[in-house]
């Protein structure tokens, strides 16, 4: 009987061992495959205004019948977010760009902008509750962006130069167009091929 509890003990034994050297070996290479899939912000298509350039110089208006001036100096940044009502993605960051416009309002406005019927977009802002910002219904912004997928986000600077620019699905993605305006580069993915090729 004592031989058995003897033998089942160092089995167990050997089994925990076993399963502490598989936990050790999963978390390792979970860390490898982090290093190698490290989170790479908006998604930086190769069209439209070029970061650097001049942001094109539009003069709009408002759904409000506001005017807007979508280039040139301006007393704080901008973040064109182009949407759509029907886009699923769209909808989930909202309350995102919300919170990040309520934190950044010492540097940074939002403006909202789309194509396509006015009523189906006046609808759809006051379901929203997006009165507080500019939204703005033009065919020849979303062109001159040359926006081809959404949701897309163009950050630009007071001196009315595209920062930062990409297809945004995250508030990770959002805040990467902001982090890529801190340490000067076109992108994160930019950044992080510089770090790779300095490794």
């Amino acid at each position: 009987m004592i031989e058995a509890l003897v033998v089942s003990n160092v089995i167990l034994w050997v089994a925990v061992l076993a399963l502490l050297g598989t936990v050790f070996a999963l978390a390792r290479q979970i860390g490898v495959l982090y290093e190698r899939i490290s989170p790479m912000g908006a998604l930086m298509l190769d069209s439209g205004p070029k970061v650097g350039d001049a942001a094109p110089a539009l003069e709009l208006a408002t759904l409000d019948g506001t005017p807007f001036a979508t280039g040139g100096a301006r007393a704080r940044s901008l973040l064109l977010f182009f949407l759509s009502p029907t886009c699923p993605v769209c909808k989930k960051l909202l309350p995102i760009l919300r919170r990040i416009a309520a934190d950044e309002r010492g540097w940074l406005d939002i403006a909202f902008a789309s194509d396509g019927e006015r009523d189906e977009h006046e609808a759809f802002r006051a379901r929203a509750g997006l009165h507080d910002y500019p939204y703005l219904l033009s065919t020849e912004l979303g062109m001159a962006y040359r926006i081809g997928k959404l949701p897309y986000a163009v950050l630009v600077d007071e001196s009315g130069r595209v920062r930062a620019k990409g297809l945004v699905n995250s508030r990770e993605q959002l805040e990467s167009l902001f982090t890529a305006r801190d340490l000067g580069v076109a992108s994160v993915q930019e950044f992080v091929g510089m770090e790779a090729r300095r490794a």
